[in-house]
Order: structure tokens, then sequence, then C-alpha cells
């Protein structure tokens, strides 16, 4: 019963080949458990948040594809012609049940299931991934349009081509299981093998720690070739100690930083409540209302940061401090410098998948 807290994976830098590991793809969603009942069917966040009332279509799906006692675990995600659309899947998450309905019909959601927990009175968390994994297969004999199997490989040759290949779709990356692995619930098992790079990005400005004693995180910006400067992600994941040392060194750049900044029209409390997420100051309904505002800083000084991809022009996740770089110009921080990656076409890797399974 809910609510089940999802096993979780820790970061490799590279893609181990160890013999007895299965690879998947690594989805770019929303992380849920789905729990059936007979005709009561939960959708679960990896935060214990319900997505149930967001996603009436899944709930339709799933109905339609799953036995009636079943616990699953896998991944909502919005599919476009140009691949994963994260952005259009956070925009379903509506408080207003008129516009939930309004988007389901338009841009209607898919969950893509990767384990599976419990069918019937059975509890299979105890079970080795590979015995979990050829149950589910038995699950997804018939083709349902909105629920899908991930495709899977024991070939490392295999992973490392959905690494490169599949990484213009919006794939994070490829995960690594064990064949033997139990379902561990909030363990950080498995391992997870994502994209990074670096780009030198404009630091605009900061926002404080929640603890009020240093510096959380960075607001980044990159130029395009109008001159505008748009804001593009942050950086943050500081130590203690460095938050504070932070405090000191972003101190100069605070003095007179509103005068000629390009946001400030974003900076007071009004524009920040009404940005919507899609300014530095702006709240989206996925932070919980947390408190975004802001802090200006002079545009004046170049972070070197570590990113995984980009999205609609914006870092997918939040980026890391590499290390300032006084030997660039601010002016020079342009989108030119992200790298291009060409989109693929889904459809390929469920093809290959099919032909893979184990």
């Amino acid at each position: 019963m809910p609510p089940v807290k999802p096993m979780l994976a820790k970061a490799a830098a590279e893609l181990p080949d160890d013999p007895g590991l299965y690879y998947e793809p690594k989805w770019d969603g929303f992380r849920c458990i789905v729990f059936r009942d007979g005709a009561d069917i939960e959708l679960g966040s990896r935060n214990d948040r319900p997505l149930t009332r967001y996603f009436p279509e899944l709930v339709a799906a799933l109905a339609a594809a799953l036995p009636d006692k079943c616990v699953l675990d896998g991944e909502i995600v919005i599919v476009s012609e140009n691949g994963l659309e994260f952005d259009v899947l956070q925009q379903r998450l509506h408080p207003a049940a008129s516009r939930v309905n309004k988007l389901a019909a338009e841009t209607p959601a898919s969950f893509i299931a990767f384990d599976l927990l419990a069918l019937g009175d059975t509890d299979l968390t105890g079970e080795p991934f590979h015995e979990r994994r050829r149950i589910l297969e038995t699950l997804f004999t018939r083709n349902h349009p909105s629920t899908h199997l991930t495709p899977i490989s024991t070939d490392p040759q295999v992973a490392k081509d959905w690494f490169t290949r599949f990484e213009g779709a919006g794939f994070d990356g490829v995960m690594v299981k064990s064949k033997d692995l139990p379902y561990l619930q909030d363990k950080r098992v498995m391992i997870k093998v994502k994209h990074e790079r670096t780009a030198d990005c404009v630091v605009a400005g900061f926002r404080w720690h929640k603890d009020g004693k240093g510096i959380g995180s960075l607001l980044l910006g990159l130029y395009d070739d109008d001159g505008n400067l748009h804001h593009v992600g942050v950086a943050s994941s500081f130590t203690a100690a460095r938050r504070a040392q932070l405090v000191d060194e972003l101190a100069p750049l605070r003095e007179h930083a509103l005068d000629n900044h390009p946001w400030r029209d974003w900076a007071d409390a009004a524009a920040q409540a009404a940005a919507d997420g899609k300014m530095p100051g702006g709240l989206s309904r996925w932070s919980g209302g947390k408190d975004l505002s802001w802090e200006p800083l002079r545009t004046e000084l170049v972070a070197e940061v570590r990113y995984e991809h980009v999205m609609a022009g914006r870092f997918r996740h939040g980026g890391r401090l590499v290390r300032f770089r006084d030997d660039r110009t601010p002016e020079s921080c342009t989108y030119a410098q992200l790298d291009e990656v060409a989109p693929a076409e889904l459809a390929d890797i469920f093809t290959s998948a099919r032909q893979e399974r184990p």
C-alpha cells in the first residue's frame, strides 16, 4: 500500500561493464509508483505527492493495461516528434480540473514501466531484479499506446549506443542494475550514468541558502545573438564552508547591482509572483511554493559550470560550480558554446530493445 519510496541510484562517471549487469535508458520525466487494487489506481511521486488527479488519461490507460492487483515502478513522460518534453510535462501540474482535462486531451502522457514490486498478493521486492523483470514482461504482452515496458539489455555496447544516440531525444543517460538486486526502498543501490558538460556562464544573481547563513545557489545567464541575457539555470550544492566563502566573494558585486541589471524588471516581489517559473524569481508548481526570491549581482563575473543537458534553452537540472573564470568576459558567454545534439526517433529504441530483450 502507498506510500512506497522508490529505489534510488548513485552517479557514476563511466558505464560499468561487469558481468551480471542490466542496462536501461534513463527517462526524463516524473518518477511514479503505480498502485492498482481493482478499480482503485493511485499514482505516487518520488516525494510522496499524489499525481493521480493530474493524469486522468493515464489512470484509464493503466486500468486497461494492468492486472487487477499490482504495484509498478516507472516514469511518466510526454513524447512529441522532438523527443521527451519535460517542460510540457510540468505544465500538467495545474490546480484547475478543467485545465487538467484540457491538457490531458492535448498533451497526453505515457507511463514507462521498469520494475514490478507486487503482483496479486505477492510481495516481489525481495526477489532478484532479473526475476522481477521476467514477470514484468508477462504483463506487457499486448500493445497499449500509453503504457510501455522500458527497453533493457545485458550488452554494454548497446548501452553505450543508447547513451550517445538517443540524447537528442531527451534521455538523461543510462541506468545500471545488478541482476540479483532486490528492490530496496529509498536506497541508492542502482547506478546512473548521465551526460555532463561544462559551460561558461554569467553570474547574474544568487539566492540565500534556506538556513540564511550563506549562498544557496548562483543564478546563471547566457547571451543570445541579439545581446540579451537569458536566465539558463542555477549552480548549487555547495558545502557549508563554501556557502560562507561565497558571501564574501560576491559582496562587491552587490553594490549598485540593479542600476543597469538586465533582469531589473524581475527583481521586485510582484514580478516574481507573476513570473510562474519563467523568470529567476518565479514560483513553479513543482517547487512546492518554495521561496525563490533572489538577489541581483552586477553581471561582471563568469563561472564555469558543469551541466547535464539543455532543454528549451535552460539547464534541465541544477549545475555545479567548477570555478570562476577571471580570464573570460561576460559578453563571451553565449549559447553558441553549448553542445547541440540532433534529435533521435524514440521509436528506434523500442524496435531495437525488442530484439535485445534478455
